[in-house]
Parts: C-alpha cells; structure tokens; sequence
C-alpha cells in the first residue's frame, strides 16, 4: 500500500503537532528541520551501514588467497564481541534491571557466543593448511590473542578476582585493588616465551596499547559487573541462574575449545609452531580445564568445577 494513501489529514495534522512539541521543548524551529528534510536525499542501504568502507577494511598482506578467509572471520568476530559489551553495557546501567530486561540481555548475549562457537568451523574446515602456515608467518607478531574487546568482556562480566587462576588466587591480598589484580590475570601467562619465561612481543604490544583501559574498565564496574547485580539483586532466581550458566559454560568452555579445536588442526602439538601464534603459548592458556575460569563461581557445584573444561562437562554442557 502507498503510504501516501493511508495517511489522513488529520493524522498528519496530529503528528506535526507531536513534532512542534518535541523540538519546542529543545528550544527549535520545526520548520527548520522540515527544511532540511524536504532537501535532504534518500536514505540508501549501503549508506546507512556504510558498505563500500566495510568492503575496503580487508587488506591481505600475503597472495595467498585464504588470507581474505582469515581476515573476515576475525573482523565479524570482534563485531559479535562490541555486541556482547552493548548488552553488557546496558545491564551494567541499570541499578536495579528488571527480570525481564535481564532475562533478554542474557538471552542475546548467549546467541551471540552461541553463534561464535559454531562459526568456528569457517577457520576449522574454511581454509587449506598449507596457506595458513604461510600467510600467518606474515602477520607475526599479531594474534588473536590481543583481542582487547573479550578481555572487556571478560571484565564487566565478573569480579576481576575470577579471572586469577584459582591457584594464583591466594596471591591477591586485596580483591578490591584493581591494581593488584591485573598483574595477575590468567592471560597475561599465556604470551610468554617457553624457554626463558619472558613476554614475547605481542604480549608487550597488547599491554602498552590496553592496560590503561583495562584498568579503568575494572574499576568503572566493580562494583557494577553483571556478577554483581546477579549477586545483589537475583541471587537464587532460577530464571537468571540458567542464563548465567548457559553464558559461563559458552564464554570460558565451549568457545575456547572451538578456537582450540581450530589451533590443534592448524598447529598439531609442536611447540615450534607457536610462533605462527604470534608467540602465544596455545596449548597451555587454551585449554579451559588449565585455567578453569568461571564467571559466576557460586552457580556450579564443587564437582562441576573440578570438572570443568574436561570432556565428561563438555558433553553434559551440550546435552
């Protein structure tokens, strides 16, 4: 139907009248702005989601075709990523969100990691070997592993203290000091040379672009991260406890070994392929029962958190 044909007089005259309310209570003219919009062009779709740019951010290094494969993948995965912060984001303004605000969050959030994890299989079965080994060589020492948006994820998901390795915990005199605690996050263990226990190049790259907003982050939600108003406003709500869990077992298990999965077929187990990491030490920092990182440690049982990461949880997780 043409919208020109249903639309009264009178409801045009309504919504004008709506329109001079709104932009009078900002101190404006309407007319200006019906103005600028009898003059203004039409809105076209790849203008709006700016297209021909989109297009022109995939810049192979190498002339191995897969390259494009690799790059794409990594760019639509850091788009999931800033939408997991966006939900997160608009939980953590809440200071008191409602049940059902928070159960849809926590809904998105999880089809996003959701479908992070499947789409793995573009890099598993996507791309012939014999390329990645090559053109990776050519992008060292970047990684991956400098993926700054999951480690905000990461960050405004839980207590900084749940990103220490359970067995480091005991290291931190004071959960509260920011500090304290980035010194001794699980990761900053997974970039450093085999042999001499050093950090390695892309380590010390990621930390001198990111510590600072990583340590602003942590402080802005301490006290406001999504396991904070579970704790202060949800504890024991069986609704929200099964989007958490569902959101911890994708985060820190079942999407770390899809990335494994895709290393392990690429890189097999010889230590000597880790520089085609960018010098990250996959087969130590990947594996979720090595670091056991749990978002939310009073949903899961002492069983299940022994458990965690090993094939008997796996297969429980995606029952």
């Amino acid at each position: 139907m043409n919208p020109q044909q249903s639309t009264t007089p009178e409801d045009l005259t309504v919504q004008l009248k709506k329109l001079q309310e709104k932009y009078a209570a900002m101190g404006q003219d309407l007319s200006s702005y019906l103005d600028g919009l009898l003059y203004s062009d039409y809105l076209t779709y790849w203008e709006y989601i700016h297209l021909d740019t989109l297009l022109s951010l995939q810049t192979p290094r190498t002339r191995f075709k897969d390259e494009l494969v690799f790059i794409i993948y990594h760019q639509i995965t850091e788009l999931y990523f800033r939408l997991i912060l966006w939900e997160l984001e608009q939980i953590s303004q809440h200071i008191h969100p409602d049940e059902k605000f928070l159960n849809e969050r926590l809904t998105r959030i999880i089809r996003y990691f959701r479908n992070l994890e499947f789409s793995f299989d573009i890099m598993t079965e996507g791309m012939e070997k014999e390329q990645f080994l090559k053109f990776r060589m050519a992008l060292l020492p970047a990684s991956g592993f400098q993926s700054a948006q999951y480690r905000l994820i990461e960050i405004m998901a839980t207590d900084m203290i749940n990103l220490i390795s359970p067995d480091r915990q005991h290291l931190i005199r004071n959960p509260d000091d920011v500090d304290e605690m980035l010194d001794h996050l699980y990761w900053r263990k997974g970039a450093t040379e085999l042999a001499t226990g050093q950090k390695t190049l892309t380590l010390r790259q990621f930390e001198e672009k990111y510590m600072e907003t990583f340590r602003q982050t942590g402080k802005k939600y301490r006290l406001t991260n999504l396991y904070q108003i579970y704790r202060k406003h949800y504890a024991g709500n069986a609704v929200i406890i099964e989007k958490l869990r569902a959101f911890d077992t994708l985060a820190n298990v079942l999407w770390p070994l899809a990335h494994l999965k895709s290393a392990g077929k690429y890189l097999h187990k010889d230590p000597e392929d880790i520089k085609a990491t960018g010098g990250t030490n996959w087969q130590k920092y990947l594996p979720p029962r090595f670091q056991k990182i749990i978002f939310f440690p009073d949903l899961w049982s002492a069983a299940e958190k022994e458990a965690w990461g090993s094939a008997a949880f796996v297969q429980k997780a995606t029952l």
